[in-house]
C-alpha cells in the first residue's frame, strides 16, 4: 500500500512539474531571442536636413535619437541607478532582496505602496513587453530579464534602458529629454539637471517641471537625496545641486517647428518611395528648410493668432482648484527653481484676486497680473464665440477668482517677482508659407498653430477663398492685355441679373463710390466695383487662363465674382503665384527636397530650380509696382513700418472668415492665411490687414536680413518707360495740373493731355458721389 502511495505521490509531482513546465516554456515562448537584442543597433531611417546641412529630424520606426552609453555623463547613470534599481551591479535580473523590501513596505502601508522592478526588468517592458499589470506579464518580464543579464553586459542594459524609456512631452530616450528639456546634448547635462531628467522616469508628467515645477522639484530632492545615500555624491554637492535654477529650455517647441514642414516632406517620400525604404532604408534628404525662418513664421503666426483669439473673447480658466494662499506663499524658497525667460507661456494658478491684480503662481514663482495685461478678457465668450458678458467697467476680478487655472506669458521680471499677461490658447488657426522666389525653394511653411494638436497641414491641403488676395491676378491680366496702371474704370453703382442668385448688386468694403479711378488707385484701396468691371471687360475665360498659367489650379468659377476672390487657393498655391511677380514673369516650381541620396552615396533624386515665363518681365514689374503702393498708401500701409522695398495685397472674404495678406521682397516673398477650420466668422472688421498683415510684418521683421537687408528695389525691366501724367485723368500732365510718375510698357504712354474740361468732369462725378478722402485704410 505504502509502495503505491508513493509511487502516486511521484506520478503527481511529475505531473505537476511537467504542467508548470509546460505552462513556463508556453508562456516564454513569444518572449524574443537573444540575437534579436545583442548588439542592438536601431534601424537606419531618413535623415533629413535643413538648407544648411543641419539634422532637423528622422522618419524611423524607434521613437528616440540613440546615444552610446560613453556619451552619458556618469552622475546621470549614477542617479538613475540610485532611485530605479541601487542593486543594478549586484542582481542577476531580478532584485529578491528589492521585492521582499517592497512586500513589507506595502504589508506596514496596508496598499501598494513599493515596486520591485530592476533596471533589467523595466528594459525587458519598456521594449519587448505589453504594458498591462498581470502575473503572466510580471512572469515573462523576469524570464526576460534573466535572459537579458547573461548575454548583455551591465553598461550594455544601461544603454538599451536610457535610449528607450519615455520621458515625458514626447521625449523618448535620454538624448531627446535633454534636448526637450534642456536645450542641450546629454553629454552637456549637468548634475542638477540629472536629477530632474531621472526624476522623469518614475512619472513623466507627474514630475515634469512644465507642469509643475514643485513636484518636480521634490521629486529632484529624493532623486539627489539617494545619491548622497549611494556615496554617489556628498551633501554639499547635493545642496549645491538643488539650490541651482533650472535653465528650461525655451526651445522645447522649437523642436517641433519643423513638423509642418517635416509632415509635407514625408508624405511625398512615402508616395514616392514606399514606406519601407523611408523607415528603413538609411536615406538622406537634404532640403529647402531655413531654420531661422521656420522658427521666425512659427513664432509671428502663433503671436498673431493669439491677438486674433483674444479680439473673440476670454472662454474662461482652463480649470479650479482649492488653494490655500499661506501655505502656498509659505511654499516659496529663497531661491529661484528656474530661470523664467519674458514670451514664455506657461500655466498658472490664481492664488488671490483684487478689482486691480491677480496673484498667481507658475513653476514656482509667484507674481501678478495688472489690469491693463488682462483688460483684453472683458468681453467673455463661449466656445462658439458667442457673448456672453460684456464687462464695461472692466476688473480683473470680474473674470478671475481663486482657484483658476489659467494660462500665462511672462511680460517682465522685477526682481525675483514676474509679471505676467493673462493668455489663452487660440482656437482660430492659420498659415504661413515662405518661398525664395528666384529659385521657387519653400523656405519655410507652417500649417497651423501647434502641431501636437493639430496636424492638418492648413498650408498645403486648406482650399479657401482668396477674397481680394486675387486681385492682382486680374490686373495683371489686363496689363497683359493692352491696360496700364493709368488706365481708369468708373467705380458707380452696378446690378447684374443671374439665374442662381437673381439681382446681384456688389459694393465696395466701405459702400462708397469714387467715380473715374485709376487701376493702380484700385488695386491699392481694394476697389471691388472696378475690379468687377474690369474683369468683365477683360472676359472672365482670359483671367482663369492666366491664373492657370501662374500655378493657379482650377476648377475657378467662371463668372464675375471671381472678382472678389470667390475661388479656393492653398495658401502655397497663392503665394506661389505671387511669386511669378517677383520673378519677373517666371514660374518657378516649388522645390522642398534638392537631392536625396542612400547610403551608399547614390543621388536618387536631384531637383534644380527650372523656372517657365508665363508672362514678360514688364507685366510682371507693373503688377509689382501697383502692389508696391498697396503698401505705400493702401491696405497694406501697415507694412510701411518695415522701411524697406516690398509689394503685397490683403485679402478678405465674405462675413471675415478668411484673412490673407501675401507679399514680398526682391529676396524673400511669404503669404499668410488665418481663419477658422469650421469656417465661422472671425469677427467684425477682421480683415486681411488687421488679421494677417501683422504676421506678415513679424515675420519679416525676424526672417534672415530682415529690415537689416538694405535698400533693395525691384529692378525696372527693358521695355518698361516712364511719363508724367494727371492723377485725376490718368493722361499727360501739364502746367496746369498735378503730377505723378507712371510706369508704362513701351507704346502704351497716353497720347493725349489732360484738359480743364477732363478734370472739371471728373471732379463732378466724383462729388455726386460724394468722395472727400481716401477709402479706408483697413478696406481688406
Amino acid at each position: 500500500m505504502k509502495r503505491i502511495l508513493f509511487k502516486a505521490i511521484i506520478f503527481f509531482v511529475v505531473l505537476l512539474a511537467g504542467i508548470a513546465a509546460g505552462g513556463y516554456l508556453a508562456l516564454i515562448k513569444d518572449i524574443p531571442k537573444i540575437e534579436e537584442i545583442k548588439g542592438y543597433i536601431p534601424a537606419n531611417g531618413t535623415k533629413v536636413y535643413a538648407d544648411d546641412d543641419s539634422l532637423v529630424g528622422e522618419f524611423k520606426i524607434e521613437k528616440g535619437i540613440f546615444v552610446p552609453i560613453r556619451k552619458i555623463p556618469e552622475n546621470l547613470i549614477r542617479a538613475v541607478v540610485a532611485v530605479e534599481d541601487s542593486r543594478f551591479w549586484q542582481h542577476k535580473g531580478v532584485d529578491y532582496i528589492a521585492i521582499v523590501r517592497a512586500v513589507l513596505k506595502d504589508i506596514l502601508a496596508r496598499r501598494i505602496k513599493e515596486g520591485a522592478s530592476t533596471i533589467t526588468q523595466q528594459l525587458a517592458k519598456v521594449i519587448f513587453l505589453s504594458p498591462e499589470k498581470t502575473a503572466v506579464r510580471k512572469i515573462k518580464e523576469a524570464a526576460l530579464a534573466f535572459r537579458l543579464e547573461k548575454n548583455l553586459t551591465k553598461e550594455e542594459i544601461l544603454e538599451l534602458y536610457l535610449n528607450k524609456v519615455y520621458f515625458g512631452h514626447g521625449a523618448y530616450g535620454i538624448e531627446m529629454a535633454a534636448r526637450t528639456y534642456f536645450g542641450k546634448s546629454v553629454s552637456d547635462i549637468s548634475l542638477a539637471e540629472a536629477a530632474v531628467l531621472t526624476a522623469l522616469i518614475k512619472a513623466p508628467s507627474k514630475f515634469s517641471p512644465y507642469s509643475d515645477l514643485d513636484k518636480a522639484k521634490e521629486r529632484q530632492f529624493v532623486v539627489l537625496k539617494r545619491m548622497v545615500e549611494e556615496k554617489y555624491i556628498t551633501g554639499e554637492e547635493a545642496e549645491r545641486a538643488y539650490k541651482q535654477p533650472l535653465n528650461l529650455s525655451s526651445m522645447r517647441y522649437e523642436l517641433y517647428s519643423q513638423n509642418y514642414f517635416l509632415e509635407y516632406i514625408r508624405k511625398y517620400l512615402e508616395d514616392e518611395y514606399g514606406v519601407e525604404k523611408i523607415y528603413k532604408g538609411g536615406l538622406k534628404v537634404y532640403t529647402t528648410l531655413n531654420r531661422k525662418m521656420q522658427a521666425a513664421a512659427l513664432t509671428a503666426l502663433q503671436n498673431g493668432l493669439r491677438d486674433v483669439d483674444k479680439r473673440q473673447g476670454y472662454r474662461g480658466p482652463l480649470g479650479h482648484k482649492d488653494v490655500n494662499l499661506k501655505d502656498e506663499l509659505k511654499e516659496q524658497k529663497p531661491f529661484g527653481k528656474v530661470v523664467m525667460r519674458p514670451g514664455e507661456i506657461m500655466t498658472a494658478t490664481v492664488l488671490a484676486v483684487s478689482d486691480l491684480n491677480a496673484v498667481v503662481k507658475a513653476r514656482g514663482f509667484t507674481g501678478r497680473i495688472f489690469l491693463q495685461d488682462a483688460a483684453w478678457a472683458k468681453k467673455v465668450v463661449d466656445p462658439s464665440g458667442r457673448l456672453l458678458k460684456d464687462h464695461k467697467n472692466f476688473r480683473i476680478s470680474n473674470v478671475l477668482s481663486s482657484g483658476d487655472i489659467i494660462r500665462v506669458k511672462v511680460k517682465d521680471m522685477i526682481g525675483s517677482e514676474p509679471v505676467f499677461t493673462l493668455e489663452q490658447d487660440p482656437l482660430v488657426q492659420g498659415a504661413v508659407v515662405v518661398m525664395e522666389p528666384s529659385t521657387g525653394y519653400i523656405k519655410a511653411l507652417i500649417g497651423g498653430y501647434d502641431f501636437g494638436k493639430s496636424e492638418f497641414n492648413r498650408a498645403v491641403f486648406a482650399k479657401r477663398q482668396a477674397g481680394s488676395a486675387f486681385k492682382p491676378i486680374i490686373y495683371a491680366a489686363a496689363m497683359d492685355h493692352g491696360y496700364t496702371p493709368a488706365s481708369t474704370i468708373i467705380d458707380e453703382p452696378i446690378s447684374y441679373s443671374t439665374e442662381q442668385f437673381g439681382e446681384w448688386r456688389p459694393e465696395n468694403y466701405d459702400r462708397k463710390f469714387r467715380g473715374p479711378t485709376r487701376l493702380r488707385e484700385a488695386l491699392a484701396y481694394s476697389r471691388n466695383i472696378v475690379t468687377i468691371k474690369l474683369l468683365e471687360k477683360l472676359g472672365v475665360e482670359r483671367v482663369i487662363k492666366f491664373a492657370g498659367s501662374l500655378g493657379i489650379p482650377g476648377p475657378l468659377p467662371y463668372n464675375l465674382s471671381l472678382a472678389l476672390g470667390s475661388l479656393s487657393v492653398t495658401p502655397l498655391e497663392l503665394t506661389s503665384a505671387f511669386c511669378v511677380f517677383a520673378q519677373g514673369g517666371t514660374k518657378m516650381n516649388p522645390i522642398a527636397i534638392k537631392y536625396i541620396v542612400d547610403p551608399d552615396g547614390s543621388v536618387l533624386e536631384s531637383n534644380q530650380p527650372r523656372g517657365v515665363r508665363v508672362t514678360d518681365p514688364q507685366t510682371a514689374f507693373l503688377a509689382t509696382s501697383m502692389l508696391e503702393d498697396v503698401v505705400k498708401y493702401g491696405t497694406g500701409k501697415r507694412a510701411k513700418e518695415l522701411q524697406r522695398t516690398v509689394a503685397g495685397k490683403t485679402g478678405t472674404t465674405n462675413d471675415y472668415k478668411d484673412a490673407w495678406f501675401i507679399g514680398y521682397s526682391p529676396d524673400l516673398a511669404a503669404g499668410v492665411w488665418v481663419g477658422f477650420d469650421n469656417m465661422r466668422s472671425l469677427g467684425n472688421r477682421e480683415t486681411g490687414a488687421k488679421a494677417a498683415l501683422p504676421i506678415w510684418i513679424n515675420f519679416m521683421r525676424q526672417a534672415p536680413g530682415g529690415v537689416d537687408a538694405g535698400e533693395k528695389s525691384f529692378p525696372v525691366p527693358e521695355g518698361v518707360v516712364t511719363a508724367v501724367i494727371d492723377p485725376l485723368t490718368g493722361l499727360l500732365a501739364t502746367n496746369e495740373t498735378e503730377k505723378m510718375v507712371e510706369f508704362f510698357k513701351e507704346g502704351t504712354v497716353p497720347r493725349a493731355y489732360s484738359t480743364k474740361a477732363q478734370r472739371d468732369s471728373v471732379r463732378k462725378m466724383k462729388a455726386e458721389f460724394g468722395e472727400t478722402e481716401a477709402p479706408e485704410e483697413e478696406a481688406d
